[in-house]
C-alpha cells in the first residue's frame, strides 16, 4: 500500500471512528457520543449492527498490514463493548464512554509509527487475555465440580 493511500485510509478511518463514537455532542456537558451508542439503544439488534460497522476498521487495518495480535486486541474492543451493551441501561453508558472504534484507529495509528513497539505490546496483551481466560475456565470448571459435589452429598444424606 502506497504511502497516500494510507494517510488516506487513516484519514478516513479517523472519520469514521468519531462519527460512530462521539459527532454528538449533549448540550450543556463537556460530553460526547456517537452513532454507535445510538445503535447500541436499538434492543437485541443495535449492538450487533455497530459491531459489524466496527468490523471496517479491524478489516481496513488488516488490508494496511497490521499484524494478528494487533487484530485481535482490536476485535476485543469491538467484542467488550458489543457484549457490555447487551446489559440493559448500564451496557448503553459503557458504549458512550467505552469508544471502541477511536481507540482501534488509535492502535493502529500507533502501530503505523511504530509498528515494532506496538506489536510487542498487543503480544503481551494477548497473553494476558489467554491465561485470563485459562483461568476463567478453571475456576468455571472447579464452581461446577463442587456444585456437584455439593449436590451429590446432599442426595445422598437424604
Amino acid at each position: 500500500m502506497q504511502r497516500t493511500e494510507k494517510e488516506k485510509s487513516r484519514k478516513k478511518l479517523e472519520r469514521l471512528a468519531w462519527y460512530l463514537d462521539s459527532s454528538i455532542k449533549i448540550p450543556g456537558f463537556n460530553a460526547r457520543f456517537g452513532f454507535d451508542g445510538l445503535l447500541g439503544l436499538i434492543p437485541w439488534v443495535g449492538d450487533t449492527i455497530g459491531a459489524l460497522i466496527s468490523s471496517v476498521v479491524i478489516s481496513e487495518a488488516a488490508r494496511m498490514g497490521a499484524p494478528k495480535v494487533l487484530l485481535l486486541k482490536m476485535a476485543f474492543n469491538v467484542a467488550l463493548d458489543a457484549l457490555a451493551g447487551t446489559v440493559p441501561v448500564l451496557g448503553d453508558l459503557f458504549d458512550f464512554v467505552w469508544k471502541a472504534n477511536q481507540r482501534n484507529v488509535q492502535l493502529l495509528n500507533r502501530y503505523l509509527d511504530s509498528p515494532r513497539e506496538t506489536v510487542v505490546v498487543s503480544r503481551l496483551f494477548v497473553w494476558g487475555l489467554g491465561v485470563v481466560l485459562v483461568g476463567l475456565v478453571i475456576a468455571v470448571g472447579m464452581l461446577g465440580f463442587v456444585l456437584i459435589r455439593a449436590l451429590l452429598n446432599a442426595a445422598a444424606g437424604a
